[in-house]
């Protein structure tokens, strides 16, 4: 079999990255003709179509595999450029690609990569995704680790436990008056507005039932940016889960009340990463491991 090249890998990657063929080309400094050929050279030699000319360009699932290689050999050669001592003074820096979930990026997650940006030629790319879906970036090759809400390591992958991220069901003090009868609690909650993140959120849904043993009948803002989404909740538009250490300065200040204090949901999270014999990776893992020990709670045992 006649082997794939580093420019063929690398431009499927950047195709994929950057959405479009015409794209990739303004990136890769070449024409859209040349970016093309290119790909029709991969596929013949995979014997399979890689990508799915849609907009943006997904890749099928012979090029989720060719996909996960390429970014293989991409970190494995930064890893050993690094070893070596040759890099330079205006070399590009290595791209990381990685899933996480919006709270944990609004509230602890960036820590970790601000110290490893501070000593490693690195930049990230990071994918938004609920904690429940980052794990299937992780099987499409699109990332390299990611932030998630499933134990069970994605194939080619290890999962190391992170902690538990907690929730408290929070509302403004004017919300609670006009919604809820001037009662912080939960009695109203089924047919109370409610703010989502999006229509893959179910954590308010599911506290509903768990609460009440009632099916949620309220209308739902769907505000999908974790800092708008807090926004939302004090400015009283809906009452809403919020990460305790999102929430805890406005129920310190009373601009939220707690509508269930001894009712608070935790969400167990794991971090998952290809078991490549990376430096770079490694460094990457000690430092959310270390942050996400500093920043969330311990698991209760099971």
């Amino acid at each position: 079999m006649q082997r794939f090249t580093i420019d063929q890998l690398d431009t499927l990657r950047t195709i994929v990255d950057e959405g479009t063929f015409e794209a990739a080309a303004q990136r890769l400094h070449m024409t859209q003709s040349a970016v093309s050929q290119r790909i029709k050279q991969l596929e013949r030699i995979a014997g399979a179509i890689l990508l799915q000319r849609t907009t943006p360009v997904t890749p099928t699932a012979a090029g989720d595999v060719v996909l996960r290689h390429a970014r293989q050999i991409d970190l494995l050669t930064a890893d050993l450029v690094s070893e070596l001592g040759t890099t330079e003074a205006g070399d590009a820096p290595t791209t990381l690609p990685i899933a996480v979930n919006a709270d944990s990026s609004a509230t602890w997650f960036l820590d970790a990569l601000a110290e490893v940006a501070d000593a490693h030629p690195v930049v990230f790319d990071l994918r938004r995704a609920d904690q429940d879906r980052t794990s299937a970036l992780l099987r499409s090759g699109d990332v390299l680790a990611a932030v998630t809400a499933t134990r069970a390591p994605v194939q080619g992958c290890t999962a190391e436990p992170l902690g538990v991220m907690r929730y408290r069901a929070v509302a403004s003090p004017s919300f609670v008056e006009r919604r809820l009868g001037g009662t912080a609690g939960v009695d109203l909650l089924d047919r109370a507005p409610m703010v989502v993140f999006d229509r893959t959120d179910t954590l308010q849904h599911d506290f509903v039932r768990r609460v009440s043993g009632r099916d949620p009948r309220a209308p739902r803002h769907h505000v999908p940016a974790s800092a708008d989404f807090a926004r939302a909740a004090v400015l009283g538009l809906g009452w809403g889960m919020l990460p305790e250490a999102q929430a805890v300065d406005d129920i310190a200040a009373g601009r939220l009340v707690e509508l269930a204090p001894d009712s608070p949901v935790d969400v167990a999270l794991f971090w998952q990463r290809w078991t490549l014999d990376s430096p770079l990776l490694d460094a990457l893992t000690r430092a959310v491991l270390k942050t996400a020990r500093r920043s969330l709670h311990r698991a209760r045992p099971e």
